[in-house]
């Protein structure tokens, strides 16, 4: 698994306010678009594109156009805040959602909604979920997107966690990680530490 930490003074700044406890839901929101379109930028710096010929106003100009962009996934609900700098970039990409919760006593995933598109029939696959902890929910995710026949995955993550990352790896699901930082360790509670809290939370109020 190739795995990619994206480093831009830009990001930083935004990550330092999804981090900082006092950040109001509404510039949470914001700044998570706004670190997730540096992120999903660098994971599609390889998508697939065609030679076409535009006609500017001065003649014909050789030019590339993305070809086919991959099924973006993301996992619900805390990804919701991921997916518009998705399609703002892939406008044409299809979306398959996947609805998962943490069972907090077991830490199990318990998933309650797949709508990924089936017979994917090899084409690369987009998951998108703001934190990386334990693992077991990306590597569910990816599991189903595998299910349906997805091509290389590239995970999408604002934070990830040492332990996630080596869950991961040791799957043959995941082609590559992109993600914003790599904190120092998961707590007694299975949250990143020092991680910038319930990312679902901060967004859309505790439930």
């Amino acid at each position: 698994m190739q795995i990619v930490v994206v480093d831009h003074p830009v990001l930083s700044d935004r990550l330092a306010l999804l981090r900082d406890q006092e950040t109001p839901p509404s510039v949470f929101r914001t700044a998570l678009e706004e670190v997730s379109s540096f992120l999903i930028y660098e994971a599609i710096r390889d998508v697939q594109t065609a030679s076409v010929e535009v006609q500017t106003p001065l003649g014909l100009a050789p030019s590339q156009r993305i070809e086919e962009p991959p099924v973006i996934v993301p996992v619900l609900r805390a990804a919701l805040g991921m997916l518009h700098a998705a399609l703002r970039l892939l406008p044409s990409a299809p979306v398959g959602f996947l609805g998962l919760r943490r069972n907090e006593q077991t830490l199990a995933v318990e998933p309650y909604l797949q709508t990924i598109p089936s017979g994917l029939e090899g084409r690369p696959a987009l998951v998108l979920d703001p934190m990386l902890a334990t693992g077991g929910s990306l590597e569910h995710a990816c599991r189903a997107a595998k299910g349906c026949d997805a091509g290389p995955i590239t995970v999408v993550t604002v934070l990830s966690a040492p332990e996630g990352v080596r869950r991961l790896e040791s799957t043959s699901h995941v082609h590559r990680l992109v993600t914003g930082a790599i904190d120092s360790r998961l707590n007694e509670d299975a949250y990143i530490f020092p991680g910038l809290g319930d990312a679902g939370d901060r967004q859309f109020g505790k439930m």
